[in-house]
Parts: C-alpha cells; sequence; structure tokens
C-alpha cells in the first residue's frame, strides 16, 4: 500500500481553497522541469531569501541550494511554494 506524505494532502487541500474562485480558462503547459517552476514560483514572491525560506521551513542554505540547481524542490515544497505566490497573507501568516 502506498503512503501518502500528509503534508502534501494539506497543501493539495490548501490550493483547493485558494484557487477556488480562479477561473478556469488558465491553460496549462506540458510538465515543467521543477528547476523551472521553482524560478517562476521564487520571483512571483517578491520575498527577500531570508524571509521567504522562514516562509518555506526551510534554512537559507537550501533555498541557495534551490537557487544554484544543485537541489531540486520536491513536489511538496512547490505546491507550497505556489500558495505562498497566490496569496501573499499566506505567507505573511507563515513567517509570524
Amino acid at each position: 500500500m502506498e503512503s501518502k506524505d500528509p503534508m502534501y494532502d494539506l497543501l493539495s487541500s490548501l490550493e483547493q481553497i485558494v484557487f477556488k474562485d480562479v477561473p478556469q480558462t488558465i491553460t496549462l503547459q506540458q510538465k515543467s522541469n521543477p528547476f523551472t517552476e521553482y524560478e517562476r514560483l521564487r520571483k512571483g514572491t517578491g520575498m527577500k531569501t531570508d524571509d521567504f525560506a522562514r516562509a518555506m521551513g526551510v534554512s537559507v542554505a537550501m533555498v541557495q541550494e534551490w537557487e544554484s540547481r544543485r537541489v531540486r524542490p520536491s513536489m511538496t515544497e512547490l505546491k507550497l511554494m505556489s500558495l505562498i505566490q497566490a496569496t501573499p497573507t499566506f505567507s505573511k501568516q507563515l513567517t509570524e
């Protein structure tokens, strides 16, 4: 039996709540490289590296690893990045 990551499930639920009112006319492109996705999400937050790391619950060093493309963010981390980018108030709550 496949075990699911409870954090992934939580973030999926949050994502459904956050994006429920977004028009579904957005066309999704082919699945992108996680690095490309990371860069897009990271730049879209407008947060400083240390604030972004705090919101993500990781070290500044980990954010630097992502930015240098030495380490790929997990799917759960990518979902959290999407939520942070989509809802600035959510990211502020995470950093408090």
